[in-house]
């Protein structure tokens, strides 16, 4: 597929998409051997690209779904060496997290190299996840209601959410469907009105489920599944 040449340099990590304009209107970048000029395309899986006598190579796109244990973050680095999501995968490409779980929750994380689905899967409204939460004791209905509805925090609203029973006891099990994601959402949202968060495992990620894959376990998306999470957009809802 044919894209802009600066949008191609700057996924290769070559210079910044600013950058590669300069570069390009210095007459630094080479399609099939020929100057490229700025505003010309090329696709990189089928042109020979150079900046200067560098070849920029299609890098191969990486999906992965992890299940993000406890006491690990979903970033990429920590300053302090605690272990990341990325410590739990083994492959070449450069891959990022499409969205984050706090330290204390579980569950599942999208992993990518493709930045235009990282953007995607984390704006506001395009992707709901699914979440299994456990309290202290039971949601009365009239705090279910408001918290369906979309509570404020530090003065902003939030967009209504799902709230369902998934396991009654003595301290119950609900499933939450998020359509955002602010940070501790669900800890914050339930503390609000007095409900003490044990545990909080994330299941689904828009169509792709979490199933029976193992804490700090990986695998490779399948190609129904990228193509459903490619096609959400600002669609809302689960499947």
């Amino acid at each position: 597929m044919q894209q802009r040449l600066q949008k191609i340099i700057a996924a290769a990590g070559i210079a910044s998409r600013r950058k590669a304009e300069t570069l390009i209107a210095q007459g630094q970048v080479t399609v099939n051997g020929s100057v490229a000029g700025l505003g010309d395309k090329a696709d990189p899986e089928t042109d020979s690209i150079k900046v200067g006598d560098k070849t920029i190579r299609a890098q191969r796109k990486v999906y992965l779904a992890v299940n993000k244990p406890k006491n690990c973050l979903s970033t990429v680095t920590d300053p302090f060496e605690r272990p990341t999501v990325l410590d739990l995968v083994n492959v070449r490409e450069r891959v990022v997290p499409a969205g984050r779980l706090d330290y204390q929750s579980e569950g599942l994380i999208i992993l990518t190299n493709d930045g235009e689905l990282v953007r995607n899967l984390t704006r506001a409204g395009n992707c709901a996840k699914t979440y299994l939460v456990k309290i202290r004791g039971r949601l009365a209905e009239k705090d279910r209601r408001k918290l369906e509805d979309g509570i404020i925090l530090e003065g902003k609203k939030l967009a209504p959410c799902e709230i369902l029973l998934h396991k009654e006891a003595d301290n119950c099990w609900y499933r939450v469907i998020l359509f955002e994601g602010v940070n501790r959402q669900i800890r914050r949202m339930f503390g609000r009105y007095g409900y003490l968060v044990s545990k909080i495992k994330r299941i689904a990620v828009g169509p792709v489920q979490l199933g029976n894959l193992k804490p700090g376990a990986y695998r490779a998306l399948n190609q129904n599944e990228i193509a459903s999470l490619k096609q959400l957009h600002r669609k809302k809802g689960i499947t």
